[in-house]
């Protein structure tokens, strides 16, 4: 970003934080990390806060961290300069150079003092201090303080912080800030008009997990009382009329603390621990020390108007917020290549926390179709990138499926390796190791090597390659001879910067089965596959052997097997491990969709008696059962192939989805009318069935019968809860029953005014399969509640509208056309959230000739656009390449 600002000059803020910047900044390389020139061992901040004109007066204590003479670099973005102090006296020799303010200084330690004016009114990034609602807060991450004031804005830079904030009392009657409360009161000589609030968090902090919080809130009060007897207050702040929602995230918050005393000896460590619940907010939370910021999507929750998967999305990210105290606060990040050092390992400690809250085996079938819709096809295109990356041009645009999910898979393949004994002491001495510091990814795996004994040197290729590894697998009975022997193969594909790859540790969990008896050949085996190739022989196998591969998930590859569609059911149907069990079903499907699509026609024969075994099995959690017989999406069967055909897929999917109906009707009328209704309980059993029985709904529809659109709405009507009426409506937004759009229409009039509510409105119309999906969207583009200006509604639209592969991949190129004018427009209000929902326009070499050159043309006007921020250049220009 070019220069903001100079001495006594006066600054349009708002075009200070609109600037371009991809043409003044180069990238920034991991090889190219140093220690800071200074450190800021303390921190004094006094915000005189107001929406138009905000005052900050940063004091801090600075010490030169080794021999040299640099002078002290502060980042700043968007703000007015008004005084520059040092030991108290003013000085007139800094200067700004480029996003920089440099203050000359002598001695080895030094008081500098800043004084900035922001507007946060004026601030459409979110990033900073901005306002929402009324209210003002934060976000910081990643370089969003620098937007506040100037500071070395780096997370190796540890500080702690004192916090007075001053305000109108009317207007923002509460003051929040990181740490704990010291005093509060009203300004002298003020009757009634300001006050200020004083915090001090005691604990050192990078600049990213500073935040502020300023408005008229109600709060909904709890405790905890940790293992050592410390009593912890804890508090929920939401606007007065949403805090009966708020019920629900405390619990969960009180239920994640507790989880990680029992789970990883880790307890809290400051006096309060609070929460803020915003509607505009370009992530889902952010884990500030000891007042967490939340998107209200994944706080606020009630029956009426939250499904099921929204109470178990909120549980999951406020105990994703909650782990980072430790994976991320207490020890954070050295720089941000090592970005998943906090944030894969915290997604791992929150999978294992929902998986302990209900169905583990749900829970990783979960997990893992979102790692394959969003993480696979990353790896697979021109954003990919290893987990640890290289080099950036804008770090926001790393906040990816990589870094989180495939980040996770990372740690839970050490902790299959090191088993839960060795994986506990590893957790232990790094938490032990590091308190207080900014670690690395080497520093994590380098404390499970000496807690363990383990030689994870190979291992470590998975933080620094991208790529899906593929394994090959092939099984061969000798039957005279009683043996079987497996033979692997790995190959990683190469992906941009990284043509040649080298083998990669792969713990595969492998057991075989009898083809004839269904009983288990022995027990399951833990193979590392760290070969380019190899051999297992099991010895004692007379029976005819069945494979069970990757059980659990246990590598985030792709298996190439030779099992036949015969013993994939035989699978889905007798594997005692219960996503090998999903998954048999799941590669029978995807299977008989992938030859549908290359030939033209399929055979269903073999899916419908799988999916009729299932639905037949009454042991089988009803949660199981529903992933179970969901047909693989349109974009996983894309992924498959090596041209996307998306109109061939959708008739191939169709066609199944209609087989599986009609052959079915009576197990799935079956399945829809036996699960229990009743008052609405939020608990694994009564969420199951409801799961189960909005998937024979849509099976029921699916196979034309003529009643479908009358028991679609009647559920709509009758449902006292937002699970069983958005199932309905998602059923009845597919099709084109008069009833359709009575239910659109009554939804939408129901919750107008709500705006999560109304983002699953624009969202379910978004992600339809009618013919005529492009047209409504862009009419829906045009709805006088559509707003770019807050991330949840776009992404409501534009994302999902960008999810649907064959409305978004219209042969005419208008779905292209449509997503890059929106991110045009976007980009100059939100750039972040922008660059975010570029990729499905990435994906152009997928596809067939005439729209792969329709989606580079649309990507070439997005990087010709003047103005165009660093995010979204980025994204698009990598996206060309």
């Amino acid at each position: 970003m070019a220069a903001c600002s100079y001495k006594g000059t006066m600054l349009d803020v708002s075009q200070a934080i609109a600037a371009p910047a991809h043409d003044t900044v180069g990238p920034i390389s991991r090889h190219d990390y140093r220690p800071p020139a200074w450190l800021v061992p303390d921190t004094r901040l006094v915000f005189a806060l107001d929406a138009a004109a905000t005052r900050v007066t940063a004091t801090l204590s600075v010490t030169r961290n080794g021999e040299h003479g640099e002078p002290l670099r502060l980042h700043g973005a968007g703000q007015e300069p008004l005084a520059v102090r040092v030991d108290g006296v003013a000085v007139n020799d800094w200067r700004i150079e480029g996003e920089q303010l440099v203050v000359p200084l002598t001695g080895a330690t030094h008081s500098v003092e800043t004084e900035v004016v922001i507007a946060p009114e004026r601030n459409t990034q979110l990033m900073g201090l901005y306002a929402s609602g009324g209210n003002l807060c934060t976000q910081c991450e990643a370089e969003g303080f620098r937007r506040i004031t100037y500071f070395p804005d780096r997370p190796d830079v540890l500080s702690r912080y004192r916090v007075r904030l001053e305000a109108d009392k009317v207007r923002y009657p509460v003051l929040l800030a990181n740490g704990d409360p010291v005093d509060a009161g009203d300004m002298p000589g003020e009757s009634g008009g300001r006050h200020w609030a004083e915090w001090d968090d005691p604990f050192p902090k990078p600049s990213y997990l500073f935040a502020l919080v300023a408005g008229d809130l109600a709060v909904n009060r709890g405790t905890f009382t940790t293992a050592s007897g410390r009593t912890v207050a804890l508090g929920i702040w939401v606007r007065a009329t949403d805090i009966e929602k708020t019920h629900h995230a405390l619990h969960a918050l009180k239920l994640s603390m507790a989880w990680d005393e029992r789970v990883y000896g880790r307890e809290y460590d400051l006096d309060v621990f609070n929460v803020v619940a915003v509607d505009d907010f370009n992530f889902g939370a952010m884990e500030n020390k000891g007042l967490n910021i939340f998107n209200s999507r994944y706080i606020l929750a009630d029956p009426d108007t939250a499904t099921d998967y929204d109470y178990d999305g909120i549980a999951a990210v406020v105990a994703h917020e909650y782990f980072h105290n430790w994976s991320g606060n207490r020890i954070t990040c050295r720089d941000w290549f090592q970005l998943s050092l906090k944030e894969g390992f915290t997604v791992y400690r929150d999978q294992g926390f929902s998986a302990d809250q209900g169905s583990a085996a749900v829970k990783r079938i979960e997990d893992v179709r979102g790692l394959r819709a969003a993480q696979f096809p990353e790896d697979a295109g021109p954003l990919a990138h290893p987990v640890r990356p290289e080099s950036y041009l804008e770090i926001s645009n790393f906040y990816t499926a990589t870094i989180y999910n495939k980040g996770a898979e990372l740690i839970r393949m050490i902790a299959t390796i090191l088993g839960p004994q060795g994986f506990r002491a590893g957790t232990d001495l790094y938490f032990d190791r590091f308190d207080g510091t900014a670690a690395t990814c080497e520093d994590f795996v380098a404390c499970m090597e000496d807690a363990s004994g383990r030689d994870l040197a190979q291992f470590r290729l998975w933080y620094s390659q991208a790529g899906t590894p593929r394994v090959a697998a092939s099984l061969a009975h000798e039957a005279g001879e009683g043996r079987a022997t497996l033979r692997l193969a790995q190959h990683v594909p190469g992906t941009p910067g990284q043509p040649d790859k080298q083998p990669m540790v792969l713990p595969l969990k492998i057991k075989l089965f009898g083809g004839e008896t269904g009983r288990a050949l022995g027990e399951e085996q833990l193979v590392l596959l760290d070969q380019a190739a190899s051999t297992i022989v099991f010895d004692g196998i007379t029976e005819r052997p069945v494979l069970s591969i990757n059980r659990g998930f246990s590598a985030p590859v792709i298996i190439e097997s030779d099992r036949s569609a015969a013993e994939l059911g035989f699978l889905s149907a007798h594997d005692d491990d219960p996503f090998a069990r999903y998954e048999a079903m799941q590669q029978l499907m995807l299977d008989t969709l992938v030859a549908a699509v290359i030939e033209g026609d399929g055979d269903h024969a073999a899916v419908v008696t799988a999916v009729a075994n299932t639905l037949a099995d009454r042991a089988l959690d009803p949660a199981f059962v529903a992933e179970a017989v969901l047909l693989p999406s349109e974009s996983f069967v894309g992924d498959q192939l090596a041209l996307v055909d998306p109109d061939a897929i959708h008739r191939a999917r169709e066609a199944l989805r209609r087989d599986l109906g009609m052959r079915l009707a009576d197990q799935w009328r079956d399945a829809y009318e036996q699960a229990p209704t009743g008052p609405y309980v939020y608990s694994p059993a009564a969420k199951g069935h409801r799961r189960l029985r909005s998937v024979a709904l849509s099976y029921i529809a699916a196979s034309g019968a003529a009643d479908a659109a009358t028991i679609a709405f009647r559920q709509f009507e009758a449902a006292d809860n937002m699970t069983d009426r958005q199932g309905a409506l998602n059923t009845l937004a597919n099709g084109y029953a008069d009833e359709r759009e009575a239910a659109l229409d009554i939804f939408y009039n129901r919750y107008a005014g709500n705006g999560l509510v109304i983002d699953k409105w624009f969202q379910t119309q978004a992600l339809s399969s009618r013919d005529d999906t492009g047209r409504l969207v862009a009419e829906l583009a045009r709805h006088p509640d559509f707003t770019l200006a807050n991330p949840n509604r776009a992404r409501s639209l534009i994302g999902a509208y960008g999810a649907n592969q064959r409305a978004f991949n219209a042969a005419d190129g208008s779905g292209y056309r449509f997503l890059a004018d929106q991110l045009i427009a976007l980009d100059k209000l939100n750039p972040q959230t922008a660059a975010k929902l570029l990729p499905p326009l990435g994906r152009w070499r997928r596809f067939d000739e005439k729209r792969s050159a329709l989606m580079r043309a649309e990507l070439q006007r997005i990087v010709a656009t003047p103005g165009l921020s660093r995010d979204l250049f980025e994204q698009a220009s990598k996206s060309l390449a």
